[in-house]
């Protein structure tokens, strides 16, 4: 490999890296301060760059936080894409789920790490940032609606609605489990109930709304 096959993947780390600092050092600030008592420019400062370079990494404030989001955006849509052939859309959905409750991942809900407690106060305790949480959600259900279209064929409404469900159920889903280790309850505590609770929540999205049809 030459020095110049190098220098473009020497430069994506060093991106990488300080998109990293720069996260941290605003997520450590507000966790210490408060979301609202904390500028941008404080933020820059703290991380050593310019408010302009800060900007090139993140669009807006609520972004410094909401990144950790991103990566999961679109990974409803990945499951599905990636599932085994001729397994149901929903069923690895729900498996995907029930793994994540397993190895206790924080978007689950079920996650009693300090680190992650306090990200979640942050997170859930500060209106704006709660606001903007509510974009990832709609483009999740964007993208898993055109990977079930593309998985299932149908109608592509019928898609953003089934999309839209099935988003709501995870949310909520990990909303309680999130109540719950507030409460004060661990996350090994809290599983049985929250392995029952998917699993009733997945058969009720099988079966639809005729309960209350």
């Amino acid at each position: 490999m030459t020095s110049s096959d190098a220098e473009p993947g020497l430069r994506t780390r060093k991106k990488q890296q300080r998109y990293q600092v720069i996260s941290e050092t605003a997520i450590a600030l507000f966790l210490e301060k408060g979301f609202e008592k904390v500028s941008v420019a404080e933020v820059a400062a703290a991380a050593e760059v310019s408010k302009p370079t800060l900007f090139r990494y993140f669009a807006s404030k609520e972004d410094l936080v909401l990144h950790r989001f991103a990566d999961h955006e679109d990974e409803p849509a990945r499951v599905v894409a990636d599932r085994p052939a001729r397994r149901p859309a929903l069923d690895a959905l729900q498996r995907h789920f029930l793994d994540g409750l397993e190895r206790r991942d924080p978007v689950t809900g079920l996650c009693d790490a300090p680190a992650v407690l306090a990200f979640h106060r942050l997170l859930y305790g500060t209106p704006a940032l709660v606001a903007r949480l509510h974009g990832y959600q709609n483009r999740s259900e964007q993208a898993l609606a055109e990977a079930l279209t593309t998985a299932h064929g149908g109608n592509p409404l019928e898609s953003r609605l089934a999309a839209a469900q099935i988003v709501a159920v995870q949310r909520i889903l990990a909303e309680e489990n999130w109540r719950r280790i507030t409460a004060g309850e661990s996350a090994e505590a809290a599983w049985p109930d929250a392995v029952t609770a998917a699993n009733r929540a997945f058969a009720q999205l099988r079966s639809g709304l005729q309960r209350y049809a």
